[in-house]
């Protein structure tokens, strides 16, 4: 069924910039003496953010200071600085929704200088500009509903009409939580780890445009 409105992920769903930022920050904490699984990784990081994996790592022993989330986002921002694809297919997924006339929009964990930096220089914050939205400037982050329910008011369309497209367990129980049908986008992820949470995996936005009837 074609939605009203579909609400995107940012960081890999739009640009493929996850693969970057965890290499830059398993190296940061491999500098600190902390070696992490991929697995361990994912769980920490995956769709969460900065502060609160700090804070589970801190639980977890790892002698990290006190200012790590911000040294660690300044990192971060350096490397994505240097270039960063878009997701395959995401071009003429976006095309067939707005010939359609469907509204867009973001809604990431992400702070609103990183999506700059990677939507910016892939032309889609001007694709999107208007209707990014960001949980560090609403206060809110995923797996709270808020984000999209925030984003669904601000392009005018009832939460159960848009679709959310989702990379991360912690945004498909967003998407959940907030009444709204969820694609997990598993070109990186787990499909059974998006399913457990309610979305429909997708393994490619060729798929995703089948499954909305692009």
């Amino acid at each position: 069924m074609t939605p009203q409105a579909v609400i995107f992920d940012c960081d890999g769903v739009l640009v493929d910039s996850e693969a970057i930022s965890f290499e830059v920050v398993r190296d940061d904490l491999a500098a600190h003496g902390l070696a992490l699984s991929y697995d361990e990784f994912g769980a920490l990081f995956h769709g969460g953010t900065m502060p609160s994996a700090g804070e589970a790592l801190r639980a977890m022993g790892a002698p990290i200071p006190d200012d790590w989330a911000e040294r660690t986002y300044e990192k971060v921002y350096a490397r994505l600085e240097l270039g960063v694809e878009k997701v395959a297919g995401i071009d003429p997924l976006l095309d067939a929704l707005e010939a359609r006339n469907i509204p867009m929009a973001v809604g990431s964990n992400g702070a609103i200088r990183k999506m700059q930096i990677t939507l910016g220089q892939t032309g889609l914050w001007q694709r999107f500009e208007g209707r990014i939205f960001s949980a560090k400037v609403l206060g809110v982050a995923k797996p709270a509903p808020d984000l999209f329910l925030h984003a669904a008011a601000q392009i005018g369309v009832a939460p159960s009409d848009c679709v959310v497209v989702e990379d991360s367990p912690s945004g498909c129980i967003a998407a959940r939580r907030a009444g709204m049908r969820c694609y997990g986008f598993a070109e990186r992820t787990a499909p059974a780890r998006l399913s457990a949470e309610g979305a429909i995996p997708v393994a490619s936005m060729v798929e995703l445009m089948e499954q909305l009837g692009l």
